[in-house]
């Protein structure tokens, strides 16, 4: 399977600060790669420099097939950007915003409505088409900004938090639309805050801190990297824990472990369900009274969360603003 995103060595400084410290990447085609990280990992940084808006102070990028650093216009022709906030004008219509940038890319004035008028249609807001882009929900000013980023069908898109700011019903639409663009041969680099949206849309996963890569593979391949499956039991209401602990760090892999302020205590299982069974008897002989008890796979929150240390929803970039970093955009 040919590459379609390339990046090696990458490095980058914001004064004594190393933001990014030899990161590679590689993305095969009509894939998804999810890029996740804490609070000021690199996420964003990564993003700009693959997207030509930022230049590195090492390493190389290759974008579908094009050196980043040589020859950024090329780049640009063949990407679609979508940030963490829709980028549409207000003011202008959809059929209106999807036909600017049309004409933007160079076409003319007959093929720019006709790209519009598809694009609508691909991404159900035919109804909307004549409506300012100001009174469209959040839903559908994300879904035509991403209908923007395909405007001339680039090879490679680059989501940057996509489904921030969404209601259920709106993660689910964009979702459906990213799902559409990987079955049609695109290839996506997505960043998210949201693990079940990696855990649902990424073939393969690359996680950063501290600007270095510290994990990769498959949803599943992290999973199973940091253990077994997890027996989580539940006390009745005002039982003391630390017995229920002690039967648990008997039958299970390591140690228990108990949540503050909760029933609830937990430890890693080899064969599960001989295990639970293990557990329930030799908690009832230890005079200990169960409430539920349940075997579950680790998920992406406890990758991260093992990984990382930090809380998968503590996870707002720090790193410098666009403003911040506007003299070095790639010409």
């Amino acid at each position: 399977m040919s590459v379609a995103v390339q990046v090696h060595g990458l490095v980058k400084n914001y004064g004594r600060t190393r933001v990014l410290d030899e990161i590679d990447l590689e993305i095969p085609e009509g894939t998804v790669m999810g890029l996740l990280g804490p609070n000021g990992a690199g996420k964003t940084t990564t993003v700009r420099i693959v997207t030509s808006l930022l230049k590195p102070d090492a390493g190389s990028v290759r974008v579908a097939g094009v050196d980043v650093l040589r020859d950024p216009a090329a780049v640009r022709r063949r990407i679609g950007l979508s940030g963490q906030y829709a980028a549409v004008d207000a003011n202008l219509t959809g059929y209106e915003n999807l036909r600017m940038i049309s004409r933007l890319y160079g076409m003319s004035q007959q093929k720019a409505s006709a790209r519009a008028r598809e694009l609508l249609g691909e991404f159900q807001l035919e109804h909307a088409a004549d409506r300012r882009a100001g009174t469209y929900s959040g839903g559908m000013a994300r879904r035509l900004d991403l209908a923007g980023a395909l405007v001339a069908k680039p090879a490679v898109v680059v989501l940057d938090e996509p489904t921030t700011g969404l209601d259920p019903r709106g993660r689910l639409d964009v979702w459906r639309v990213i799902g559409d663009l990987v079955s049609d041969g695109t290839t996506v680099l997505l960043t998210t805050q949201y693990l079940e949206e990696a855990d649902q849309l990424a073939d393969r996963i690359t996680v950063i801190d501290h600007g270095h890569v510290i994990a990769r593979g498959s949803a599943d391949e992290l999973k199973t990297s940091i253990g077994g499956d997890r027996l989580t039991v539940t006390l009745t209401p005002g039982q003391q824990v630390a017995p229920a602990l002690s039967v648990l760090a008997q039958v299970g892999v390591g140690e228990p472990s108990h949540e503050p302020g909760t029933d609830e205590v937990s430890i890693v299982v080899g064969d599960a369900s001989r295990t639970m069974v293990e557990a329930l008897r030799r908690l009832d002989d230890a005079g200990v009274w169960v409430l539920d008890a349940k075997v579950h796979r680790p998920s992406l929150d406890d990758v991260f969360l093992s990984l990382t240390g930090t809380p998968a929803r503590e996870t707002a970039d720090s790193e410098p603003e666009t403003d911040d970093v506007q003299e070095e955009i790639l010409s």
